[in-house]
Order: C-alpha cells, then sequence, then structure tokens
C-alpha cells in the first residue's frame, strides 16, 4: 500500500480554518425547549427581584408604601384570607360564568355578521360604517349604557361582556372572510356551485381557522372586561374582590387576584391551544 504525505507548497502557510462567532440574535433561531424556558423566566425573575427590593424592610424605610405595594411575601400569606372570606373559589366560578355567557352571546352574533360582510359587499358597506364606530367606542362607556338599558343584575353583566365580544371579534372574523383568496370562488363557481354553496362549502371552511383563532383571542380579552363588568352590584366575582379590596383593603388581594386572573385566561387559552390543533392538523402539521 503506497502512502502519500502532502505537505504545503513553498511559500505558502498552513492556516487553520476561521471559525466565526455566531451572533447572539439570530433571525427566527431554532432554540430547544429548556433555552425558551430559560429566556422566558428572566424577566418574571426579574419583576419579583424588583418586587422585593421595593419593598423589602419595615414599612416606614420601604421605597413604596405597603398601602401601594405589599411585599411578595405579605402577598402570599394573604391567599388564606383571599380563600375563606372572601371567597376566591366561588368568585373564580362566578366570574368565568359571566365570560362563558358574554362570550357565547357575543360569537353567536358576531361570526353571522361578520360571515356575511365578508360574502356580500352591500351588506359589509350597509353594517361597516356602524362597526367602524362601535370600534372606536371606548368599552368603559358600555358600562353606563347597558345599565340603563339592562338594570344592574347579571343580565347587564353578560350583556356588557356580549356587546365587549362583538366589537372585538366582528372586525376580525370578517377580516378572516374578506380574505379567502378569490381562486377558491372562481373555482367554485367553475364546477357550478351556486351563491349558498360558495359562503356554506367555500368561504366559512376556509376562513374556519382564523375565525376559531379570532375566538380564542376574544376568550382571552374577555378577562381584562371582567373587572368593568363586576364593578357594580355583584354579589360575587374576581372584580368585586378587587373592588372591595381597593376601597376596604387589604390591598394584597388586589395583587393576588390579578395573578388568578392571569392564571385562569392562561389556562383557558391552553385549551382553546388544544382545540385548534385538534380541529385543524393539517395547519398543526404544516
Amino acid at each position: 500500500m503506497n502512502l502519500k504525505v502532502f505537505f504545503p507548497r513553498p511559500g505558502k502557510e498552513c492556516r487553520a480554518p476561521v471559525l466565526k462567532a455566531q451572533p447572539f440574535l439570530v433571525v427566527r433561531e431554532e432554540l430547544g425547549l429548556p433555552f425558551k424556558v430559560m429566556l422566558g423566566l428572566i424577566p418574571l425573575i426579574a419583576i419579583l427581584i424588583l418586587w422585593y427590593l421595593l419593598t423589602r424592610g419595615r414599612a416606614e424605610a420601604r421605597i413604596i408604601s405597603p398601602l401601594i405595594l405589599p411585599s411578595p411575601a405579605e402577598v402570599i400569606r394573604s391567599f388564606k384570607s383571599l380563600w375563606f372570606e372572601a371567597e376566591l373559589s366561588r368568585s373564580i366560578a362566578a366570574s368565568t360564568g359571566r365570560v362563558i355567557v358574554g362570550f357565547c352571546i357575543g360569537a353567536l352574533l358576531a361570526v353571522p355578521v361578520s360571515i356575511l360582510m365578508g360574502s356580500f359587499t352591500k351588506v359589509k358597506l350597509l353594517l361597516e360604517p356602524a362597526t367602524v364606530f362601535l370600534a372606536y367606542l371606548p368599552i368603559p362607556a358600555l358600562v353606563p349604557l347597558t345599565m340603563s338599558v339592562f338594570g344592574i343584575g347579571e343580565l347587564q353583566k353578560s350583556m356588557f361582556l356580549a356587546l365587549a365580544f362583538f366589537i372585538y371579534l366582528v372586525p376580525l372574523c370578517f377580516k378572516a372572510v374578506e380574505e379567502v383568496d378569490n381562486v377558491y370562488l372562481q373555482t367554485a363557481y367553475t364546477l357550478g356551485a351556486k351563491r349558498w354553496d360558495i359562503i356554506r362549502r367555500v368561504l366559512i371552511p376556509v376562513s374556519l381557522p382564523q375565525i376559531v383563532h379570532a375566538m380564542r383571542l376574544g376568550f382571552g380579552v374577555g378577562w381584562t372586561y371582567i373587572i368593568l363588568a363586576e364593578m357594580i352590584a355583584a354579589e360575587r366575582g374576581l372584580g368585586q374582590i378587587i373592588i372591595i379590596a381597593q376601597r376596604r383593603g387589604p390591598r394584597e388581594h388586589i395583587y393576588l387576584t390579578l395573578i388568578v386572573i392571569v392564571l385562569i385566561a392562561y389556562l383557558t387559552d391552553k385549551l382553546w391551544e388544544k382545540l385548534y390543533n385538534a380541529l385543524f392538523i393539517y395547519k398543526r402539521i404544516r
């Protein structure tokens, strides 16, 4: 067997390949799960450390008064009174029921209206000015409006949330229907489809993933309206706990209830995500 040894040519240096340092920020970089979790925890840990530094020590020596911002330990210790005295579990059930009822009413009105607007130009021109007006209407302004029409009972709270959901969902669902490519419509017409066949078999199926996604976003936004819905004459509810804690204390209940609202919204969003993945498997595969 012949062994050949290769030597560099005279006058040329043998250099090792230069490894370029990869920048820290890469466009659309694929990262592993541990690194994703670590990056997600950094802001939360930073907030907790800042919170601790601002509220440590005796009340009179703190940077921020405990009447404004209690310490993390004080907030955690108040959970017992929040659970038993403020009846947190019953308030969660009451608020969840109101959000679900309001969402169902709002979605049942918004989705058909959006489909009609996205399908027929005349319906779009007829309803678009009203939907634009509602889109710029401040949501808190709906509280006195619904009180004057529906009173101050449970009906008012459900209808306030229904209107808020309706205002939020209509533009998103309408956009989902309107953005369906005309190629689908032309193909259906070529195959002999009629007007309602186009809506039932083309526009709705193609736009349905985006409509469900809009409903998922809207349900999450509904938890931001619950405090407004429960401001007045609410026997129970997470918003009612916050209002009472703001007026009479303890202030710790405000922050604990906000954390509970965020956790509930996060969990319900995950349920929506599972529903979306189950209904539209091809989207997940793609």
